[in-house]
């Protein structure tokens, strides 16, 4: 694990007597060492979600969540119709069956705000999604071919 030196601000904040002890609970829940630790991990989350919205040509990574019905007609042709047409944004992807012909899952996703936002818009228009969920963060992915569009040297063996 590595340790960065970083300069901390101090925040004092005024909290509902209710919330309070929710907070102090999710802390307790989690096995935190102390309230700093959920609050800036809310912050991240809020900050976020705040780029999505605001600044639509920065640049974001995260997950879509899905639960959908599979047996309403041709909704698991039409999600990976929805992927292809993103195919630059929409890097992978995990399924599970779930009971009840529902199905999760999950895509690994990196782009503009504005093109995971479009893509998220179109899944939730196939008949059959149930929930759907968008989880970004400013962090990216590592870049896996050069940006002149050529591609990294493979190591290895030949394919």
């Amino acid at each position: 694990m590595t340790t960065e030196s970083t300069s901390l601000a101090r925040l004092s904040m005024s909290l509902p007597a209710d919330l309070f002890r929710q907070l102090d609970t999710m802390v307790e829940e989690r096995g935190l060492p102390s309230r700093s630790g959920l609050i800036a991990e809310l912050i991240r989350h809020a900050l976020a979600e705040h780029e999505a919205f605001t600044r639509p040509d920065k640049m974001l990574a995260g997950t879509v969540t899905l639960v959908y019905r599979g047996d309403r007609g041709r909704v698991r042709h039409q999600l990976a119709q929805m992927q292809a047409d993103y195919l630059k944004e929409v890097i992978s992807s995990q399924h599970v069956f779930l009971e009840d012909d529902q199905s999760l899952e999950v895509l690994l996703v990196q782009g503009p705000a504005v093109r995971l936002k479009s893509l998220c818009d179109a899944l939730r228009r196939v008949r059959g999604v149930q929930q759907l969920q968008l989880v970004t963060t400013t962090s990216l992915l590592p870049p896996l071919h050069e940006q002149d569009g050529a591609a990294a040297p493979l190591t290895g063996a030949a394919a």
